[in-house]
């Protein structure tokens, strides 16, 4: 057994461990509902330690929770724990795949934003000063080609669940995520990540994903999805959009407020 808190209790009833798992996860809404109902009929458990990575700006480390259930079939859930938020408190995040865990832990800061400096062609140099240019040249350039590697993972329930944690008012429609619903295999792809400079003069960071679907009738959808703390009061934000232009262009508008 081994939990992230200091001293598990060895006697903590099963029910008990997914109540609390459930009640410290910041994201338990997002699980997709027949898993939380599967854990209802749990019967017994085990924790184990996943991985860990620790540094002097962030402590982060994956745990896998293991279920017997009533009908004698097991389910995993992959936990993060970090203190990557702003005030540094451990922050718990519940994940039914690795896969997406790997990917949450892929997102977290892995230390203070650096000071932004490049070169242009004919020899200007940008610094800090021209920090909205540089980032507008960055969100300009191409994602290289990388090969599709789509993967039959409850890819519909994956769709819904990036439509569901979009904030933007002009996220995708009905019409969109009717389709999604015929996708069988998806691939996640990060195209963009950096901090810069917002209101207030602080820092935030914009990451960009695309999530690609391959649907039933052979078609393929892609959403584009901006994670980035350019908020009021530094939270995460999602934003999901249909094309990259536009979700690039959220990007900018966005480091552009000041």
């Amino acid at each position: 057994m081994n939990d992230p808190q200091d001293h598990p209790d060895p006697y903590e009833t099963t029910e008990a461990h997914v109540e609390r798992l459930l009640g410290r996860a910041l994201n338990s809404f997002d699980l997709p509902d027949p898993t939380v109902e599967r854990l209802a009929t749990a019967l017994a458990h085990s924790s184990a330690l996943h991985s860990s990575h620790h540094s002097a700006s962030l402590h982060r480390t994956t745990h896998r929770h293991t279920y017997l259930l009533a009908d004698g079939s097991t389910l995993s859930l992959w936990e993060l724990v970090h203190d990557a938020g702003r005030d540094g408190v451990e922050r718990h995040e519940l994940y039914t795949e690795e896969a997406e865990a790997r990917l949450a832990a892929s997102r977290l800061p892995s230390g203070p934003p650096t000071r932004w400096s490049a070169e242009y062609a004919d020899g200007r140099v940008l610094d800090e000063d021209d920090d909205f240019e540089l980032l507008s040249a960055l969100l300009a350039r191409p994602i290289p080609a990388q090969p599709r590697m789509y993967v039959p993972d409850n890819s519909a329930d994956h769709a819904r669940r990036v439509l569901r944690r979009a904030e933007n008012a002009d996220r995708p429609g009905e019409e969109t995520a009717r389709r999604l619903r015929l996708a069988f295999a998806h691939h996640i792809t990060q195209a963009f990540g950096r901090h810069c400079p917002v209101a207030g003069g602080r820092d935030a960071g914009f990451t960009l994903y695309e999530h690609q679907f391959l649907l039933l009738d052979g078609s393929e959808v892609s959403l584009w999805e901006v994670e980035h703390t350019a908020t009021p009061d530094g939270r995460h934000m999602c934003e999901v959009y249909e094309d990259e232009d536009t979700a690039r262009g959220a990007m900018e508008s966005r480091a552009r407020v000041r």
